[in-house]
């Protein structure tokens, strides 16, 4: 303690310009990457460590020429659809659409063949198939035609015919992939610890690289967003428009959070002002706090914009925490000056200040420590955004903490605030109410934080970790209305890929993939045995069984639109007259299809090469009971049991599995999380207090708040998250501010007189202040973000207030109540 008070003396204080330029100094260099800081809510942000469904998911697109890459725009004419005028209104729509840069091509109910002409055959149907956009065809015969064929209707036509869709391809570029691939190898290779510094330097290459293509084609799929909802705009006085599709998800997720970030940080700013004004009324107490928060929220983005380190939905509430925590600090520092301008009025500026720093860098110290090993618990989740948001708070309360005490004695040295009037009043702190309230009802404490404890357990038991975008919006939002859109008129909103692989040839089977190299005709004979395996997907066999799985998966009720193989041999019997083909026909229809639609009708269900069939699903976001876990597992249970296919046969890929194995793994990383959490803390406090019996009693308002907060959430049906997991890391971390300052005042009060009861008012008087000031601004600060659009958002906002409250609320009652009963501190004079 010495040293560090010859550190202060010697150099902070006594030389506080050359501090503040040394700083501005660092704060330039740190702004020259601020271009650098980005948001990511790309696939990659939201999968688990480690997770293997997004290189699945990038196989399957690879493998079956498919993509989740487009947009999809829902059209409901105020008139007729399929009239002249309501059919030239969208092919207008749909050649502004088409002609955008990015764009690589269009998919309507005016391109797409019809299949409906009564000379179309399985012979013909190269030459006799039409569209809307090449042929003269009347409006009606359209409408039947597209509504009579398996693959429209619920995909590019509602089933009423009154609402279409238009899909907008927005290809990504081979480069992507290249860059992809390039980086991927690199690294694998790197984690083996077989790279030589040369790949070394390379992969440091690749990774700057794919960021920089990488933000490009984000930057040119949002001007394309934009310009596709300009072009919309302009039509919607004859129709009813929305936008859909994953790209737009990933660009509205994004636009919120940064509106949120803009908006929002300005508003929270401004509230925060507000109450340091109300509260303190001298503008240095506002004006070096907001410095502060404002110095390491700068240093924090600018460190992220060097490392290159993107923030993603989950940890874009890092700023909000900063200044959480960091405001905390400064106002600790604040309350404790101001009572040393009380207790020594005749002391100078300089020794005032001294002696606050002195007197705080400890107990301020433990605190920061304890809330970094909060936050560092999140490094254990197993999700990737939630363990880089640990590792940045982990490095933000680093970055709060140094700049609290450096730059806020610094600033104070430049700026010594008068005493003021309500400093030298002796009238006793509101906050002894909480005193006079704990001594007179202690028992009362008790029971009621022994009913909320037993409330919170209950209310954990409820909390469920299903959740879909849909409610990430408030109904009012655009996004939000297209999704129900889709899901209720074009067959759902998330997709979902069931991959099957073909049955192993059987031991000494020829392998030479010829359908008709034996004497039996498997098209038409149920050959057995080894000796007659047949290579290929188009036997009368394996397309009933396809057919089985296709049936099946229609029949959920969490399913919309199905498309598979089977749907194209749907339509190829009402080619044929509507005769199912029989299996030699089936035999030969690679061949039948023409090539220009077997990329529509063949390419994207089955891929000979691979020996895999391919389903698309699309899921009902909207569905009130959606549970995707049971969904993914009763496909998986009835494919193994009733239709005979082995567990490694069957691959469920998508986003939607890549976001359910995410939200399956939010539960038990929570409890994880908090397990660790209190482990940590526990140790922490064993660490700081030598003191088993203090350890007890100051993680009991800990647990209470994280579990008021887990509980609420039970209650009131709040699912858990990919931004509510955060809740109880930071509850426990905001209470064990207040946990670690009060025992630590405690234990120098006691110390004066030994008298337990005495000390409890001394410290509310004091301490107690600096927690309710800082409770009260942050409550207040952060009321603003339930205006938000985003819910996650508006959740956080409230739950953060919530915990700030129920911490404030165990500090000041329930603590006080448990070191007056054990006495922690050895036999107090009073009794």
């Amino acid at each position: 303690m010495n040293r560090l008070r010859a550190l202060y003396d010697r150099l902070i204080l006594p030389h506080p310009l050359i501090i503040l330029a040394v700083f501005a100094v660092l704060l330039v260099l740190t702004a020259v990457k601020f271009d650098q800081f980005r948001l990511d809510a790309s696939a990659e942000s939201l999968v688990l460590e480690n997770d293997k469904s997004l290189e699945q998911y990038r196989q399957v697109n690879r493998r079956f020429t498919t993509s989740d890459d487009f947009l999809v725009v829902t059209y409901t004419p105020d008139g007729e659809l399929f009239s002249k005028q309501g059919l030239a209104r969208l092919r207008a729509l749909r050649d502004e659409l088409q002609v955008l840069e990015a764009v690589g091509s269009t998919n309507s109910i005016l391109s797409v063949p019809l299949l409906h002409s009564p000379d179309l055959t399985l012979d013909t149907v190269d030459s006799a198939t039409k569209t809307l956009d090449q042929h003269d065809v009347a409006p009606e015969t359209a409408r039947k035609a597209l509504l009579n064929n398996p693959l429209y209707p619920n995909l590019l036509i509602s089933e009423d015919g009154r609402t279409t869709a238009i899909q907008v391809n927005l290809p990504t570029p081979d480069r992507y992939f290249e860059l992809l691939r390039k980086r991927n190898d690199l690294q694998d290779k790197a984690d083996a610890g077989k790279a030589s510094e040369a790949e070394l330097a390379e992969l440091e290459q690749a990774k700057q690289a794919f960021i920089a293509f990488t933000e490009a084609l984000g930057e040119e799929r949002d001007a394309t967003i934009r310009n596709v909802r300009s072009i919309l705009d302009q039509y919607r006085d004859h129709a009813t428009l929305h936008l859909g599709g994953v790209p737009m998800i990933v660009a509205d997720m994004i636009r919120f959070i940064e509106n949120d970030l803009s908006t929002f940080g300005i508003g929270v700013l401004a509230f925060l002002v507000l109450t340091l004004a109300i509260i303190f009324r001298q503008w240095r107490w506002v004006l070096v706090p907001m410095l502060c928060c404002s110095f390491t929220v700068w240093l924090m983005i600018g460190v992220l914009g060097w490392a290159q380190w993107p923030v993603t939905v989950i940890s874009s509430n890092f700023i909000s925490l900063l200044l959480i925590m960091t405001l905390s600090l400064t106002i600790h520092l604040i309350v404790r000056y101001r009572e040393f301008q009380h207790d020594e009025p005749d002391a100078s500026p300089k020794e005032t200040l001294r002696n606050t720093v002195m007197a705080m860098i400890k107990p301020c110290f433990y605190m920061a420590i304890t809330t970094i090993v909060a936050f560092g618990s999140l490094t254990f989740s197993g999700i990737r955004p939630v363990i880089d948001f640990g590792w940045m708070m982990t490095l933000g309360l680093t970055v709060a903490f140094l700049i609290t005490f450096i730059i806020f004695p610094a600033l104070l040295s430049l700026l010594p605030p008068p005493r003021d009037s309500r400093v030298s009043s002796d009238r006793i702190a509101f906050t002894d109410a909480f005193a006079r309230f704990t001594e007179r009802f202690g028992n009362t404490v008790l029971v009621g934080s022994a009913v909320i404890a037993v409330l919170c357990v209950i209310g954990i038991t409820k909390l469920t970790v299903e959740n879909s975008f849909i409610d990430y919006f408030k109904p009012s939002t655009e996004i939000h209305q297209g999704m129900i859109t889709i899901d209720n008129r074009l067959g759902g909103t998330t997709p979902l890929d069931l991959v099957i692989t073909d049955d192993q040839p059987p031991e000494g089977a020829a392998s030479d993939g010829d359908p008709f190299a034996s004497s039996c005709d498997p098209f038409v004979e149920d050959c057995g045995g080894a000796g007659e395996y047949r290579d290929t997907w188009y036997t009368y066999q394996k397309m009933n069984r396809l057919e089985q799985v296709h049936h099946y998966l229609d029949s959920l009720p969490e399913t919309g639109k199905v498309l598979s193989i089977n749907t194209t041999l749907e339509i190829l019997a009402k080619v044929n007259e509507g005769e199912p083909l029989d299996a030699l026909e089936l035999a030969f229809v690679p061949a039948a299809v023409p090539d220009d639609l077997k990329g529509v009708l063949l390419t994207p269900y089955i891929s000979e090469e691979h020996d895999q069939a391919r389903f698309s699903i699309r899921v009902l976001e909207t569905l009130p009971d959606l549970d995707r876990q049971q969904l993914l597992d009763g496909i998986r249970h009835h494919l193994t049991t009733e239709l005979g296919y082995k567990p490694d046969q069957i691959m469920l890929s998508g986003m939607m599995v890549m976001y359910n194995n995410m939200l399956q793994s939010l539960f038990d990383s929570q409890i994880k999380t908090i397990g660790v959490v209190f482990l940590a803390i526990m140790a922490m406090f064993l660490l700081l207090f030598r003191s088993l019996k203090l350890a007890l009693i100051g993680i009991a308002p800990n647990l209470i708040a994280a579990g008021s907060v887990l509980g609420l959430m039970g209650w009131l049906g709040i699912p858990l998250d990919m931004m509510t997991i955060t809740v109880a890391a930071i509850t426990i971390g905001i209470a064990v501010d207040d946990t670690i300052h009060y025992i630590h005042r405690f234990k120098t009060e006691f110390a004066k007189d030994r008298d337990y009861l005495a000390t409890m008012h001394r410290c509310h008087r004091s301490i107690g202040q600096a927690m309710f000031y800082t409770s009260l601004t942050i409550i207040s600060g952060f009321s603003i973000l339930v205006l938000s659009n985003f819910i996650p958002t508006l959740y956080f906002g409230l739950f953060t207030g919530f915990a700030m409250f129920m911490a404030l609320l165990g500090a000041l009652t329930l603590l006080p109540r448990l070191i007056v009963l054990v006495k922690p501190f050895g036999a107090g004079t009073e009794g």
